[in-house]
């Protein structure tokens, strides 16, 4: 059963964003960590950094594929999570406590567009 925490909002390309006032943790959704399987490398961008709405913003590798990580909403990027750059297989493990980056929101309307916890679950049961 995959996991899915009612505090997130989910984008359709799996990722998860909770928010904390302007500032919003980004990361990779239980759902997209089982599809993938073991991730054995992750590239993730800078501090500062700004990106759209739906803006790759790194990639995630696993030992089957490699995927495009979007960027739930505009934002500028204020933290990266460094150590899963050296241990990127806590994904696996952790994909709620495995953040990839911190975000200071741009658009708080943007935050409409995505689903919440049980839309996302009726898009994880469509796809299986």
């Amino acid at each position: 059963m995959t996991e899915i925490k009612q505090e997130a909002l989910y984008t359709e390309e799996d990722e998860w964003i909770m928010v904390d006032g302007e500032e919003a943790t980004v990361g990779i959704t239980d759902y997209a960590q089982d599809s993938l399987s073991d991730i054995v490398y992750l590239e993730l961008p800078g501090e500062g950094d700004t990106f759209q709405m739906g803006d790759a913003f790194g990639v995630v590798e696993s030992v089957k594929a490699a995927a495009d990580l979007m960027m739930p909403v505009a934002g500028e990027v204020l933290a990266v999570n460094e150590d899963l750059m050296d241990e990127p297989e806590g994904i696996n493990s952790d994909p709620y406590g495995s953040w990839l980056v911190k975000i200071k929101v741009s658009d708080p309307a943007q935050l409409d567009q995505l689903m919440d916890a049980n839309a996302y679950q009726e898009y994880c049961d469509e796809r299986e």
